[in-house]
């Protein structure tokens, strides 16, 4: 925060306290120059709109509206690059239609800024290269939208095609939690066909209607320990050991990262390390062990050892 920010912020507190600051107090608790004052409160009222005026009884400032606040945007530089990156990356997962309202956030935040500070946006991202991948398309309305439910506590009804049976069924679901995995949209919400909590791909609800008629309660749900058990995106009920033994090239890239909140791992003198850690997610465990090849091999649990086999007996027999 710059210096001017800075006085702008601790002359509002002092008026909020109740403290009717002047410029004599004002020049000796910052140790700066009557114009200098005078430049901050200035700013005070004219950019930050803070209704300020003098009391000549208690020669002071004072607001006349005591429930004026002051915009809670003053940010650092780095603070506002990860803004703008945020919100340039934002647009490229979700399309255009989230565009004009971040520009326009991005607008609102850059009047409130000191003079010296700009960062040109277009100019920045040239030197940013963001890659999603293969991503599932998101409809923007139906983010906005399941956004707004899960604040408001309304359900949906939904027409949902689930990808593993290539059936499409209607429901009507409690919306929780949005999980956003490599540019994927995941929502985390109470399915009353199931009467649980499940994951819904966004990208395979065809239809919504929001029931602004109804309202949830959602007992309790905590994200944290629903994730428990989940590995990457997926989870799954029953938690189990998981140990992947990583030969002495793969092993240097496996230590740089924490692929679990419970991973431990051992060291071996040869290089190689075994990763450890528990989850129910074995489907998901399965597909990225078998992305290293013959860098990993599974040591635990034996179903997940057995399941990899059998699907690299099946991929050399398809070769």
């Amino acid at each position: 925060m710059s210096s001017t920010l800075y006085r702008i912020v601790a002359i509002d507190q002092l008026i909020r306290d109740g403290q009717y600051p002047n410029v004599a107090t004002l020049c000796a608790r910052f140790e700066i120059k009557p114009r200098t004052v005078h430049d901050a409160l200035t700013r005070l009222r004219d950019d930050y709109e803070a209704p300020l005026a003098y009391c000549h009884t208690r020669r002071g400032y004072y607001y006349t509206n005591p429930t004026y606040l002051l915009p809670a945007i003053i940010a650092t530089e780095g603070e506002l690059l990860a803004f703008f990156l945020s919100a340039e990356l934002t647009t490229r997962y979700l399309g255009t239609a989230f565009d004009a309202p971040l520009r326009q956030a991005i607008g609102k935040i850059a009047r409130y800024l000191p003079d010296q500070l700009s960062i040109d946006m277009t100019a920045l991202t040239h030197h940013f290269t963001f890659a999603p991948g293969a991503v599932a398309g998101a409809d923007p309305l139906l983010l906005a939208a399941l956004s707004e439910a899960i604040v408001a506590c309304h359900p949906l009804d939904i027409t949902y095609f689930t990808a593993s049976s290539g059936e499409r069924n209607q429901r009507q679901i409690e919306p929780y939690h949005f999980i956003n995995y490599r540019g994927d949209w995941q929502l985390v919400a109470f399915d009353h066909l199931r009467q649980k909590p499940r994951q819904f791909s966004v990208a395979r609800i065809e239809q919504w209607t929001v029931r602004k008629d109804l309202r949830f309660v959602r007992d309790g749900f905590d994200m944290t320990s629903y994730m428990q058990s989940a590995f990457q995106i997926e989870r799954g009920d029953d938690i189990v050991a998981v140990a992947i033994w990583f030969d002495p090239q793969q092993a240097r890239y496996i230590r740089e990262r924490q692929w679990h909140p419970t991973q431990r791992i051992d060291e071996h003198a040869d290089g190689a390390l075994t990763l450890h850690f528990a989850s129910g997610a074995l489907g998901e465990v399965q597909r990225w062990v078998m992305s290293y090849g013959s860098h990993a091999r599974v040591i635990a649990p034996p179903a997940l050892r057995d399941s990899v086999a059998a699907e690299a007996a099946a991929l050399v027999a398809a070769y």
